[in-house]
Parts: C-alpha cells; sequence; structure tokens
C-alpha cells in the first residue's frame, strides 16, 4: 500500500492525492529531491565526499608535518599563504574558461593536480619542493575546498535542476563534504597512531603514508570524473556538440524533459564592458554591483576563516592539551557529523525565512564560539565551545549557494561562482602568515578572537545589502515562472 493518501475535492470533483508524513519529512530533509535529482548530481555528491576525505587526511597533519620537518610556525604560516596564493591563480584560471574548456576536462585536471601533489608531499621532505608542489598543485592548508571544484559543481546542479530544490541539493552537496572531512579527519588520526604506537613506524613515515592515500583520492577522483555525462557541459558547448543551428534558451528541458532554469533568459548579445566591469567576468549590468559587493564580504569572511583554520585548529588542541591523534581524529570526526546534519536543519529553515536570514541566523551565533575558543585554560570548556562553533558554523552554506544562484544569471554562474571562489582563496592567503607570527609569540588566542570578530562583520553585511534584494528576486522569479506556466497552459 502507499504512504500517500487519497482525499476528494469537492469544488473540483477530483481525487486529490496528500502527502503522508514520512513523505513531509523525507520532504522537508531534501531526501525526496536528491533521489529525483539526475545522476550527474548524485555523482557530483560522491566527489564532493571523497575530495573532502582526502582534505580530511591531510588537514590533520599537515602543521604537524611541517613542523616535524623544522620548520618554525611563522615559515608554517607563510607556507600556507604562498600555497593559497597559488591556487587562487589557478582557480581563477580554470574556472573563468571551464565552459570553453568544458567542465568535465577541467575537473579531470583538478583531480590530476590533487593526485600529483599527493606524490610529492609523499616522496620529499624539502621545504621549497613542497611549496612548489602545494602552489601548482592542490594541497588544502585550511580544510576548506580549494581548486576549482566547488565553483564549476555547484554551477552544473543549478544548470541541472530547478530553483525550488536548489536549496535542498545544495545542503546535500555541502553535507557530503562535511562528512568527507570528518570522515578524513578521524581516519587520518586513527591510523596515524596505529601506525606509530602500535606498528611503531617513524613518525615521518607515518605522514608521508597519509599523503600516498591523499594523492590516491586524486586518482579515484579522476575515475568518477570520468563518468560524468554530457549534460553537465554549458549550454553553448551542449549546442555545438549536437550542431545545431536551433537557439536554446533557459527555457529548454535540460534532462528527460525537466525543466531547467526557468526563470531567466539568456541574453542574446553581451553587453560592452566599462569602468570596474572590466576586471569582472562577462556578466550582465544588472549583476555587476551585486558581485562587487559579494566579493567584498566573501573576501571578509574568508580572511577570518583564514586567521584560524581547521589545520591551525587541531595543532592548537595537540599543543595547548597534548591531545593524542586518535583522539583529535575522532573529536573533529564528532563536531563535522554535527555540521552536516546542522546543514540539513538550514535548508527546512531557509524555506520559511528565506536564505538571508538563515544564514545570519545561524552563522552569527557560531562565531561568538570562534572567539573564545582560545581563551579557557580547561580542555573540556574549550573543546565544548569549538563543538558549539561547528555545530551551527556550516548551517548558512547551502542558503548562501542557493542566493547565488537566484541572484545572477544562468549563463554568469560558473564565471561568478568561480570569482567568488578566487576573491576567498586570495583573501584567506593573508591569515596564515598572521597567525604564524601570533603563535610565535605565544598569542594563539588572538587569532582565535580576530577570526571570529571578522566573520561576524560579514554576517551584518549579508543581511545589510542582501536582505531586500533577495526578496525583490524571489518575486520576480515567481512572477516569470507564473507567466510562464499561463503561456503553455
Amino acid at each position: 500500500m502507499s504512504d500517500d493518501t487519497v482525499d476528494f475535492d469537492p469544488a473540483r470533483a477530483l481525487p486529490v492525492q496528500k502527502k503522508s508524513i514520512a513523505n513531509s519529512v523525507l520532504s522537508e530533509l531534501g531526501l525526496i529531491a536528491l533521489w529525483n535529482s539526475p545522476r550527474d548530481v548524485k555523482l557530483l555528491c560522491a566527489q564532493r565526499y571523497v575530495r573532502a576525505v582526502g582534505y580530511g587526511l591531510s588537514t590533520l597533519i599537515l602543521v604537524a608535518y611541517l613542523d616535524a620537518l623544522g620548520n618554525n610556525k611563522t615559515e608554517i604560516g607563510f607556507f600556507m599563504t604562498l600555497t593559497l596564493v597559488g591556487d587562487t591563480c589557478i582557480s581563477f584560471f580554470l574556472t573563468l574558461f571551464a565552459d570553453a574548456l568544458g567542465r568535465k576536462a577541467t575537473l579531470a585536471l583538478g583531480a590530476l593536480l590533487m593526485a600529483a601533489s599527493g606524490a610529492v608531499f609523499a616522496l620529499f621532505g624539502t621545504y621549497w619542493i613542497l611549496l612548489i608542489a602545494a602552489i601548482v598543485g592542490v594541497i588544502s592548508p585550511n580544510g576548506n575546498e580549494i581548486g576549482p571544484f566547488r565553483a564549476i559543481e555547484e554551477s552544473i546542479i543549478a544548470h541541472l535542476t530547478v530553483p525550488d530544490i536548489r536549496s535542498d541539493l545544495y545542503a546535500w552537496y555541502n553535507l557530503c563534504g562535511l562528512a568527507g572531512a570528518a570522515s578524513g579527519l578521524m581516519i587520518s588520526g586513527w591510523v596515524l597512531q596505529l601506525l606509530t604506537e602500535t606498528l611503531h613506524w617513524d613518525l615521518m613515515k607515518s605522514y608521508r603514508t597519509i599523503f600516498l592515500v591523499y594523492g590516491a583520492i586524486g586518482v579515484f577522483m579522476l575515475c568518477l570524473t570520468l563518468i560524468l555525462s554530457h549534460s553537465i557541459e554549458s549550454e553553448k558547448r551542449q549546442q555545438k556538440k549536437i550542431q545545431t543551428p536551433m537557439r536554446r534558451d533557459e527555457t529548454t528541458p535540460l534532462l528527460n524533459g525537466e525543466p531547467g532554469d526557468r526563470d531567466q533568459a539568456v541574453p542574446s548579445e553581451a553587453e560592452p564592458k566599462g569602468g570596474l566591469r572590466v576586471l569582472l567576468p562577462n556578466i550582465s549590468r544588472d549583476s555587476a554591483p551585486i558581485v562587487i559587493v559579494l566579493c567584498f564580504l566573501y573576501g571578509l569572511n574568508a580572511f577570518g576563516s583564514s586567521v584560524i583554520p581547521l589545520s591551525w585548529t587541531t595543532y592548537y588542541f595537540q599543543w595547548r592539551f597534548d591531545v593524542e591523534k586518535g583522539q583529535l581524529g575522532s573529536i573533529f570526526f564528532v563536531s563535522q557529523i554535527l555540521a552536516a546534519m546542522s546543514m540539513i536543519v538550514a535548508s527546512s529553515i531557509s524555506k520559511r525565512l528565506g536564505n538571508v536570514k538563515t544564514m545570519v541566523l545561524t552563522h552569527l551565533p557560531s562565531q561568538f564560539f570562534r572567539a573564545v575558543i582560545g581563551l579557557p585554560n580547561n580542555m573540556h570548556v574549550a573543546l565544548l565551545l569549538y563543538i558549539l562553533h561547528a555545530s551551527t558554523n556550516y548551517m548558512s552554506t547551502a542558503p548562501r549557494s542557493a542566493l547565488i544562484a537566484t541572484l545572477v544569471l544562468p549563463e554568469e554562474r560558473t564565471a561568478v561562482m568561480g570569482t567568488l571562489n578566487v576573491v576567498k582563496t586570495a583573501a584567506s592567503s593573508l591569515g596564515p602568515t598572521i597567525t604564524g607570527t601570533l603563535v610565535d609569540h605565544n598569542l594563539f588566542w588572538v587569532s582565535f578572537l580576530l577570526s571570529g570578530s571578522l566573520k561576524a562583520l560579514y554576517d551584518i553585511g549579508m543581511l545589510v545589502f542582501f536582505r531586500q534584494k533577495e526578496r525583490e528576486k524571489s518575486e520576480n522569479e515567481q512572477s516569470r515562472i507564473r507567466e510562464q506556466e499561463n503561456q503553455t497552459a
């Protein structure tokens, strides 16, 4: 028997299907949207999980590995800064031209760079060789998403789905990232403890084994990328492949008759750029001010995050409280899983409050806890503050992605998301050197305080600039959809 019940509508004299409680719960959790999403979306979620496992593996040991090689904290911070600068340049190039080069080819290239970086870190210990590998390749110094992957993948998800379910899919996509990072952190901690304490391996050999696994994950990422379909490519690239003279706009079904971005039309001609717009990707005049403000706020938030990234946080608990690596991995596993679960709750909240309000109401309290993590002398109090911070810190991620997809035109998404990703990475490159200097002067707690304060300013800025803009875009979108439905009726 079906879980759905059937009621009768006397006004229309037709049976009306009502959702059961189970279906309502599954819908709120976004599981129905995920289940009905295209195969490529599910593959992208799997890629995000696998890649994040690699980031988690390396994040737990990166600072400790560089420290074991004899580098001081300022040098380690400088290493992370240059790594992020290099990632900024590579990400900017790859995401800006991803639609022209091919999204699938760009993702495959990123996977190869990830594999190469892991191999170099596993085979070499010279500071400058590792630095070149980190700059040219894909190594996450802060535990967050780096490289061209996320911007391209989020653009693909928006390209393949309708606006109503994007928040749910972005929530599950980002949940996969947090769950993967959590798994990687725990695996790294316990494997490292097994190798050093049970098998009595040399610490340096154990670290390099972890990086070898990181390289293997890059190879597996490449395999997942190669089985993606051609539907992930941009509209222009798909048109070129089928070699049809027919103009295709965003109202054309993308997959198996399902509508894609019905809300916005593709402009027939690109407008000439002038002023500050020459520094931006090929975006419309209406979107340019939005992107400029987003770049500033994203940069502020990213700089705040970079002052005390996850790799420094894990090192802080090892340095301050001498937590064993296996226990440390488990602690961060739990915190990341809680963060992943909270993202599904955020998706449900955003359907009622809107994306901007959800972002601010969940992210702002988290930054207070972040700011005071370095103050307690008691390990349990510090860990409690960190878990409270982590459990709400990522609730703004899915609503933020959905907000950007709504604010800009479909054909702009890859370039705009890529630009924002580059801005975030560039701003993030400023923090690690500051942190290294503060740690060398025994001022670790200042890093936490500065980080939380900067990220709180970002939350206030998002609320001030985009609360009204989101309402206007949402009303326009709904109006366009109703007009299109009336035309096809």
